[in-house]
């Protein structure tokens, strides 16, 4: 016997929670863009590799997905649900690191914010655009 589907929640529940969670997303998205670039010209060490290089690097996957953010598409939102982890890693192996520990827990936290909020918008913007379908 088939489970009965569990009812989507109403429009009014879903709409702020909508704008909360992309605007966390936008606002710690963009705050971790700021930290690669801040801490890469200005704190860190590169041991002699080129600036540029190493900025093109770390953020040229986050400009990929900048776009689809800005303009709120829900797969953009997933597909950064999985970008995001490259920096999650980058930020736990930093925080171990006694001279960039800082910068990997500032890292870390942003990263995991970005998930969760993206996690989050992608799973009600879905529920909000049945409830619109006319689903029950």
């Amino acid at each position: 016997m088939a489970r009965k589907p569990k009812p989507l929640p109403s429009l009014d529940w879903l709409r702020p929670r909508l704008r909360v969670t992309r605007a966390l997303v936008l606002i710690a998205f963009f705050g971790l863009a700021a930290l690669l670039l801040g801490w890469n010209l200005f704190y860190a060490d590169l041991h002699g590799a080129r600036t540029w290089v190493v900025l093109c690097v770390q953020l040229l996957p986050l400009l990929l997905v900048a776009p689809g953010l800005l303009m709120a598409h829900v797969r953009t939102y997933a597909w950064a649900c999985f970008l995001i982890n490259l920096y999650f890693i980058q930020g736990v192996l930093a925080a171990f690191d006694p001279t960039r520990r800082v910068f990997g827990w500032l890292e870390l936290s942003f990263s995991v914010v970005v998930f969760c909020a993206a996690l989050l918008y992608t799973r009600w913007r879905f529920q909000y655009e049945r409830k619109r379908a006319g689903e029950a």
